[in-house]
């Protein structure tokens, strides 16, 4: 991998990880269009280390409430409005862990081809539309239930369809039950924290069973550039999704996905 390579890799998926726009889908294109190979198991760990920073980092006063809320409630038996959301945060991971552990390979071999994300691109981004122009915007995080974190967390392991958007999924169901968008936006921007953990500690795990040298030029590069562009990103996405709501990103998903099924088509 070159450092060119790499750079543009790190920025796709800083600017699409936390977007609904679908990072895989966007990470697919330059081997599809320019005909680059994987970018590998290490730097895949690189570009998730940096967006789970930039998450971090951006919300680190509401991560830093949350986790101490919750370990509150647990040695000290304390409730309160964090410890109950950091729960629900919790709660929503475990069907994403679930199917994951049993889907993966299965999706791995058949459902990761351009074909399916130009389609999904289509079909969600169309859901999203539906769901953002009928959203009724009256509640937020704070007020999410047992039932809703275990819906959304459903959405968020649909999610691993590729071309789906992790974001754009949660966001989805987060807007149909009820929530604000900012507090959709939210909501699953610190739910993306303990799934980007299990993720980059999965392909860690595996990076470390593997004997595949390391090059740390472009490792650091997908670091820094994935870092720098997912916060940039998170916060001027929370500011336009309050003003113009979904219909951008619903109009890009569309976009691209009729443009990825064109392109195929004509190869």
């Amino acid at each position: 991998m070159s450092m060119f390579e790499a750079f543009a890799l790190a920025l796709i998926q800083g600017l699409t990880e936390f977007l609904p726009v679908s990072s895989s889908a966007h990470l697919i294109l330059p081997s599809e269009i320019l005909g680059w190979q994987d970018q590998g198991l290490a730097f895949d760990v690189a570009v998730h280390v940096g967006t789970l920073l930039a998450v971090v980092l951006y919300f680190r006063k509401e991560v830093t409430q949350l986790l101490g809320a919750f370990f509150r409630s647990i040695f000290k038996g304390e409730r309160s409005a964090d410890a109950t959301l950091a729960w629900m945060i919790a709660l929503a991971t475990i069907p994403a862990c679930i199917f994951g552990l049993f889907m993966k390979d299965i999706i791995e071999i058949y459902l990761r081809s351009a074909w399916v994300i130009a389609a999904t691109c289509i079909i969600f981004g169309l859901l999203l539309w539906w769901v953002d122009v009928n959203a009724k915007c009256e509640i937020d995080e704070y007020k999410t239930t047992p039932k809703m974190a275990l819906w959304i967390g459903i959405a968020q392991a649909l999610a691993m369809i590729p071309g789906t958007s992790r974001s754009g999924a949660t966001m989805t169901m987060a807007l149909y039950l009820g929530y604000t968008r900012e507090a959709a936006a939210r909501f699953s921007f610190l739910m993306s924290i303990p799934i980007i953990v299990l993720a980059g500690s999965y392909l860690g795990l595996g990076l470390v069973q593997s004997d595949a040298p390391v090059m740390w030029g472009p490792i650091l590069t997908g670091v820094v550039v994935s870092f720098i562009s997912a916060y940039i990103c998170i916060h001027w996405f929370l500011k336009l999704v309050t003003t113009m709501g979904m219909k951008p990103f619903v109009i890009y998903r569309i976009l691209l996905g009729v443009g990825l099924a064109a392109f195929l088509a004509t190869r």
